[in-house]
């Protein structure tokens, strides 16, 4: 069934309207694997470069980041609706990623993290060998030949 009309889009909007109501800025996000690494853009845009604070424990990796006014006195807001405060989102690493070896990149707004598959995960060749009545095994190769 399509449905045209969301009632919970609908709240949410009202809830954008009212400024007295705040809630948690989002970051929004986009993750892909190329080969043997996953790489995870945020979009970050405005954030001080300073203010992005990357943190990896175990298997959670929990990205911060701060937007803030600039404090004037004679500052005064005509539209306010790129969210200000504090940033945070976690992600939950899979066992087979390497938190150990992420790597950071803040450019044009847009937080990168490129994360490796460990090397325990990755996908590797094993020889089948055959054995015969006391031979000892030998490689399939020699057997085709």
């Amino acid at each position: 069934m399509l449905m045209r009309f969301d009632p919970f889009r609908e709240l949410e909007r009202l809830a954008d309207q009212n400024p007295a109501q705040s809630r948690q800025p989002t970051m929004a996000m986009d993750a892909y694997r190329k080969g043997d690494e996953f790489t995870i853009h945020f979009d970050l845009p405005g954030v001080d470069p300073g203010s992005i604070d990357l943190t990896s424990e175990k298997n959670v990796v929990t990205v911060t980041a701060e937007r803030r006014w600039p404090q004037t006195e004679d500052l005064e807001v005509v539209v306010a609706e790129r969210p200000q405060g504090r940033f945070s989102r976690q992600l939950f690493l899979g066992e087979g990623l390497d938190p150990g070896g992420i790597r950071a990149n803040y450019d044009n707004g847009v937080l990168t993290l490129s994360v490796p598959v460990a090397e325990q995960a990755k996908p590797r060749k094993v020889e089948v060998t055959t054995g015969g009545a006391g031979a000892g095994p030998q490689p399939v190769e020699s057997i085709a030949s």
